[in-house]
């Protein structure tokens, strides 16, 4: 049974409950009352996994996963949720992989069952392989066709250059026709395993009865418990625990200005910023919001679009990694007004770097953004990943009132430290699709 069993007291009306398996699984489960419950498993498998030559493996596997078990063709894989109303998904990121399932909370074991099946036992037969590597390619095709994805694409690699974090998660059409079922098994093998992942739930079950579940599950798979040995007989390479590829130095370069020929202007401009672990990450979380949040009445959205009218969109985003980050602000305008566009969000930044925000606006922005945290909350679905991912990477589970707690601590001096730091043109990066 559980090696390990932690209760905390959650802030979502529930207390957590974890435990670790012997193959080192992780289990976090949430209770909330509702018909439906949430579970899936997150792996640490993604992007910046992959070698050079591998770019695009880790989603051409996400995508691959669900053709096929040792005990279901990818057409039972399918129905096997949907004919009792469940939904089962899965997406890539840069540094992980997540297989997922909504499901009537009586059905809850069998969503169990197919995920340690799908995540486990897939056999990537070659067959389905070619067919869904047209798939994948179209969904290339389709951010080719989408300047304003694509750009995020293509910053991410100017800004972590010669980085595997600087991959494009899709990969390219050429690499992917060569991927074979022993490259999927490789990469699956090295990756999908107990103790790389964990399996989160959100939803009104018994604890115990959901361990049993989860181990049930994986006794009908080949895991091979403590097992230092792959299928292929190589040793396991477990070097992804000590941190893969540190990232280097962020080096100032000059605009990156591409010829898109298109009839909106699409333009980048942002910078390296902090890991999760980092005490400055929820303070730029803050930051951000004032700056190019989703309220209208952020900072870049009042200069750009309701008082001049020059964009339709315009924002600023934030990711953490677990050795790095990155901040940036997106807008599209007519290719006339991109040199004015660009003087109103220096200008901004430059506001935040030599003001200090007053203790007024400091706490009207941070209610704003705890009033979002808790709206964004109540979509369970969204919820449950969160705190899944949150689990993964830091070990710890979320907690919202610990989130505020936090927020509230963050002083105006803190706010004009970071935007000093983050916004200073030294160290901005910009791309623009002309």
């Amino acid at each position: 049974m559980a090696a390990r069993r932690n209760d905390m007291k959650s802030d979502m009306g529930g207390t957590y409950n974890t435990t670790t398996l012997p193959n080192g699984l992780r289990i976090i489960h949430l209770p909330c009352m509702g018909k439906v419950a949430y579970c899936g498993f997150q792996i640490a498998a993604g992007a910046r996994h992959e070698l050079s030559t591998e770019e695009g493996l880790a989603h051409f596997c996400e995508h691959t996963t669900f053709k096929g078990t040792r005990r279901r063709t990818s057409l039972q894989v399918i129905r096997c949720l949907e004919r009792v109303g469940g939904d089962i998904n899965a997406f890539t990121n840069k540094e992980d992989t997540v297989y997922y399932a909504a499901i009537a909370k009586e059905y809850l074991p069998r969503a169990i069952d197919l995920l340690c099946d799908i995540v486990f036992n897939s056999i990537y037969p070659q067959t389905e392989i070619d067919k869904e590597t047209d798939v994948i390619c179209d969904e290339i095709e389709s951010y080719n066709d989408s300047p304003a994805e694509l750009i995020f694409d293509e910053f991410e690699n100017i800004l972590f250059e010669g980085h595997p974090l600087g991959h494009n998660i899709l990969g390219n059409e050429k690499r992917l026709r060569t991927y074979t079922t022993a490259d999927a098994l490789r990469f699956t093998q090295k990756y999908y395993r107990p103790d790389n992942a964990i399996f989160f739930v959100y939803g009104d079950i018994d604890f115990d009865r959901l361990v049993r579940s989860v181990e049930k599950g994986l006794s009908e798979t080949l895991i091979h418990e403590k097992s230092k040995v792959n299928t292929f007989g190589e040793k396991r390479d477990d070097s992804f625990k000590v941190g893969l590829h540190p990232v280097e130095e962020l080096v100032t370069q000059s605009p990156f200005i591409r010829d898109r020929s298109t009839h909106q202007a699409h333009v980048l401009i942002g910078t390296r910023a902090y890991d999760f672990t980092s005490p400055k990450r929820i303070p730029l979380y803050l930051l951000n919001n004032m700056v190019g949040g989703p309220g209208m009445s952020a900072r870049l959205g009042l200069a750009l679009r309701e008082r001049n009218a020059l964009v339709y969109t315009v924002d600023s985003s934030m990711v953490s990694y677990s050795d790095t980050g990155m901040w940036c602000t997106y807008f599209g305008c007519d290719q006339k007004d991109i040199k004015r566009c660009l003087r109103l969000v220096n200008r901004e930044l430059d506001k935040l770097m030599q003001q200090q925000l007053s203790e007024r606006q400091l706490q009207a922005a941070k209610q704003q953004i705890k009033g979002q945290i808790a709206i964004a909350c109540d979509n369970r679905e969204n919820f449950a990943l969160d705190f899944g991912k949150n689990y993964l990477h830091r070990d710890k589970e979320k907690n919202i009132n610990q989130l505020f707690a936090q927020i509230d601590e963050i002083s105006p001096a803190q706010i004009q430290d970071i935007a000093q730091e983050i916004f200073n043109p030294r160290r901005m990066v910009t791309l623009m699709y002309v």
